[in-house]
């Protein structure tokens, strides 16, 4: 089994869900007392947030970056960014370092296109739904077409990632409010697929609440991972 080195702590909500995934996932491949051989580095989530909402992604990319070389010396075998914004940075990231990036969006792509969904919603922090770097991918690379929410819509989705789910809370209002957008989105866009793409979405809501394929990142990457490792 490889060792697979995390960046996380983006925030730590969801690298605490990729811990426990990745170690499900290996004991039910190999069984008995098997799980997930992993190095992590956890970051202060403040530190990347304020450079995100100044648009200081050099900045960030330095610190992702200086944190992988450090999980390769370490033995890590193969990363994990644990977040989906921060794939922004992917590129830089993979430059730092020789051993594989396991990339979410990759990851995630292949899974909506194996159930035949074309026009999926992307919902996720306001940098991934508007900027190029994930959409663009799924786009030039997979050819989907991904629906994101206008801008009331990007605004409420976000505004409960950070004030919210990054912060531990799952409220039952926006839990309604991401299923309503979900039902708009469906009505006025006609998406056939909802991407939870930020990894902290799935605390809130999942396959059990929408009846077209939701694709849970997390998850998602968690699996991809595991099949580089035991591969």
């Amino acid at each position: 089994m490889k060792t697979l080195g995390l960046l996380g702590g983006m925030s730590w909500e969801s690298t605490a869900i990729y811990y426990r995934l990745l170690n499900e996932i290996v004991r039910e491949r190999l069984g008995g007392l098997h799980s997930a051989k992993l190095l992590l580095h956890s970051f202060d989530f403040a530190e990347i947030a304020e450079r995100q909402h100044h648009g200081d992604w050099d900045g960030a990319g330095v610190l992702l970056s200086g944190a992988a070389h450090k999980l390769e010396a370490g033995g890590a075998e193969g990363l994990l960014i644990c977040t989906n914004t921060m794939h922004k940075l992917a590129d830089q990231v993979q430059a730092a370092v020789s051993i594989p990036l396991i990339h979410i969006a990759d990851a995630t792509a292949m899974a909506v296109k194996g159930v035949g969904v074309k026009r999926p919603a992307l919902l996720a922090t306001r940098f991934t739904m508007e900027q190029d770097f994930y959409k663009g991918r799924l786009v030039e690379k997979y050819g989907l077409q991904p629906v994101v929410p206008d801008q009331a819509g990007r605004d409420m989705v976000h505004r409960v990632i950070y004030d919210e789910l990054c912060q531990g809370i799952v409220s039952a209002p926006s839990k309604a409010a991401y299923l309503d957008e979900v039902t708009r989105l469906r009505r006025e866009e006609k998406i056939d697929g909802v991407i939870m793409g930020c990894t902290e979405i799935t605390m809130l809501i999942g396959q059990g609440d929408i009846d077209i394929p939701v694709f849970d990142t997390t998850r998602i990457h968690a699996e991809a991972a595991v099949e580089f490792a035991l591969g």
